[in-house]
């Protein structure tokens, strides 16, 4: 068996004396893992860094076993981004979300271009936002995205102001009643109509929050969330 695809480096570790173990995300093949000889010698160790994009041929004797990488380094990321510890970490929660949720070897290629998109700016100004707004397309593309485009009481698309924190639906005031205290808020940054302020964000990156851990990650076994994503949601609270 063999293919070949270009992807992402999510995430690496050593395998006996001198090889490791790779698990990318592929535009054709999904998350995808598979055996690097002396991928941990002194060599490789600039090349695979998460983020990394390559250029993957992988072979095994039959379609379910682990199989072996060659590769050749596209773009580094992680390197660009040491001088920025909020680019890093934004890096880090990007991986770490996609190892954690991606179901094995099941391509999602539209979601591998947002991904790769956010990855190539990293760091420019307004990168938190859009960190914000894939993460809704991550819950989107696991089967659990909101629907934020009218109130699920009333009908209405304007004055949304809450989303339910069991259905993902967003609400009016009048359509939350006396409920709206057991709701979650809805702030412009997950409207689509702000331009991503701090304060604004952080109350976007507590819904995502909610629906990654409370959804997605208990339908994967009751998981916790990596803490990379904690991390970088903490470097934006710092003003980062």
């Amino acid at each position: 068996m063999e293919w070949r695809d270009e992807g992402v480096l999510l995430a690496m570790r050593r395998h006996g004396e001198n090889a490791a173990i790779i698990e990318v995300f592929t535009e054709r093949h999904g998350r995808h893992a598979g055996v690097v000889r002396g991928g941990a010698g002194r060599r490789m160790a600039p090349i695979l860094q998460p983020g990394a994009q390559l250029d993957l041929t992988w072979r095994a004797r039959l379609e379910d076993h682990l199989g072996a990488y060659t590769l050749e380094p596209i773009k580094g990321r992680a390197a660009d981004a040491l001088d920025d510890a909020a680019a890093l970490a934004g890096l880090s929660s990007v991986c770490a979300l996609l190892a954690f949720c991606l179901p094995e070897r099941e391509a999602h290629p539209d979601l591998y271009a947002r991904s790769i998109a956010l990855l190539d700016a990293l760091g420019a100004e307004g990168w938190a936002y859009a960190y914000l707004r894939w993460e809704l397309a991550l819950l989107d593309e696991m089967g659990f995205g909101l629907d934020l485009s009218c109130c699920a009481v009333t009908g209405q698309t304007q004055g949304l102001e809450f989303v339910s924190p069991r259905s993902g639906r967003a609400v009016t005031r009048e359509g939350a009643g006396e409920w709206a205290d057991r709701l979650l808020p809805l702030p412009a940054s997950l409207r689509g109509v702000g331009g991503g302020e701090r304060a604004d964000l952080l109350v976007g990156f507590g819904v995502t929050g909610h629906f990654l851990s409370d959804h997605l990650a208990r339908s994967l076994g009751d998981k916790p969330l990596p803490a990379a994503r904690q991390r970088f949601v903490d470097r934006v609270a710092r003003g980062a």
